[in-house]
């Protein structure tokens, strides 16, 4: 599809919106409510198109990480939309009498989504609802690597909605590109750091907004005063779970050097007791991905890292056993990049201090876990380490509660969506002033009393606005 294509598509989207710059409430609600029943009437079709895409992934992971979190967001939307929708009135300076001053949301037009494939139906879908909320018209692109889901995506959408409302677009890396480089009044993108980059700079010709969402290496750490089997059974959940594919995957494991032998047992076991099943175990979405892996521990492995299986599963019956490293060197690829895959290293580091240094002397994560009792300890990684968000004692839930914005900070992303930061995010909250004099005497209206020839009427008016 050429780029022209692409434009006149838009415009037509552009044109229905025009017509319907402020849907109702009711409006709004109507188009997230046929989201939820499209997911709703085809769950069991959507598990099989995932399944096909990445090969094994249990239908229960589907509807728990992707099916779940869109129908908490529809359900999040139906409770508070109402709410934010509200103008909010403001208080105003004394000069200005009896005026008043409030914001209103108004909706942008038209937003394009650029999803992955690590979740595609809910990374899809969840923005789009937040989208819709804030009374905007949705054009997707969604990835070519979970093709079979994609493609899927796109048909249903085409039944439950006009493309003017709702509009869909599949296809490779050129029509991506084609895709960011589109006036929208609004772009969200998901996906890796070096595609963000690109995407921020064809949005720039325009001077769209944008929404990165980004990854990183978030780091989970286990401090002393931590049970080792709890957080090892959380760690290796927020790990394996899509197998590693998820962007707020503990990347790497920071433990105490005394605690690591008894940490290192505690993940293999808890591995075992959770993942011991295949079919359990979500398969890498393609080739490119296994190789990668394999690229990456090897890597490690030739720099003197010591690769420890976390699964007794052989290989005949997972392409990729999960594993962890240790003794990894900091110069290994693994520890420069963003793993997206079942691979936990493993760093000794012994006191608070080095703990945090070694946090800020990376790229800001995506999400960061602590797991421990000692509270002194919390604060000190609370406040002196910078993350998108933090999980603590467990890993992945903060995404998963509505009222908490989801977002990343600096190389993690920028903005924030989830409940009502998303309806925000996807909203121009535009600032009104209505002018009134005091006690409604018009010579005291607004700026009369600053208005030239300036004189000792104006000189009188800067000593009492001291």
């Amino acid at each position: 599809m050429s780029i022209n294509r692409f434009t006149l598509q838009l415009d037509e989207i552009k044109a229905a919106y025009a017509a319907e710059p402020n849907p109702s409430l009711e409006v709004r609600l109507e188009r997230i409510g046929r989201i939820e029943q499209m997911i709703s009437a085809n769950e069991e079709k959507i598990c099989k198109v995932l399944m096909a895409d990445f090969g094994i992934r249990n239908p229960i992971e589907s509807r728990l990480l992707e099916f779940q979190m869109i129908y908490q967001a529809c359900k999040h939307v139906r409770k508070n939309l109402k709410e934010w929708m509200k103008p909010q009135l403001v208080p105003t300076p004394g000069f200005l009498g009896s005026s008043h001053a409030w914001t209103q949301m108004q909706s942008m037009g038209v937003v394009g989504i650029m999803s992955p494939w690590n979740y595609p139906v809910q990374l899809a879908l969840v923005p789009a609802i937040a989208a819709f909320a804030a009374g905007n018209r949705v054009w997707l692109k969604p990835s070519e690597r979970s093709s079979r889901t994609s493609g899927f995506l796109a048909a249903l959408i085409q039944e439950y909605f006009h493309p003017s409302e709702f509009c869909v677009t599949v296809g490779g890396t050129d029509v991506a590109e084609s895709f960011a480089a589109l006036p929208f009044d609004h772009l969200f993108f998901t996906g890796s750091g070096d595609i963000g980059k690109k995407v921020m700079r064809a949005a720039a010709d325009h001077l769209t907004p944008i929404t990165l969402e980004l990854g990183g290496k978030s780091p989970a750490i286990i401090d002393p005063s931590a049970k080792l089997k709890d957080a090892a059974a959380s760690i290796i959940y927020g790990k394996l779970a899509n197998g590693g594919q998820t962007c707020i995957a503990p990347d790497y494991a920071i433990v105490h050097a005394n605690d690591c032998d008894t940490f290192i047992q505690a993940i293999q076991n808890a591995a075992q007791e959770q993942f011991s099943n295949p079919e359990d175990f979500t398969g890498a979405i393609d080739e490119q991905q296994l190789t990668r892996w394999d690229q990456l521990v090897q890597d490690a492995v030739d720099r003197g890292a010591q690769a420890i299986p976390l699964t007794s599963t052989a290989n005949a019956e997972l392409p990729f056993t999960p594993v962890a490293l240790f003794n990894v060197s900091e110069d290994a690829l693994i520890m420069q990049e963003e793993i997206f895959g079942p691979i936990l290293p493993i760093v000794a580091i012994n006191d608070i201090d080095s703990i945090i240094r070694y946090i800020n002397n990376r790229p800001k994560p995506l999400a960061l876990y602590w797991f421990g009792k000692d509270k002194k300890v919390m604060q000190r990684i609370l406040t002196e380490t910078r993350s998108g968000g933090v999980t603590i004692n467990d890993t992945l839930l903060h995404a998963a509660v509505e009222d908490l914005p989801f977002g990343g900070i600096g190389a993690s992303g920028m903005g924030a969506y989830h409940g009502k930061a998303g309806f925000e995010a996807f909203s121009h909250r535009k600032s009104v002033l209505e002018v009134r004099g005091f006690f409604g005497l018009n010579f005291l209206r607004g700026t009369k009393l600053a208005r030239p020839p300036y004189g000792k009427g104006v000189e009188r008016l800067l000593r009492w606005l001291r």
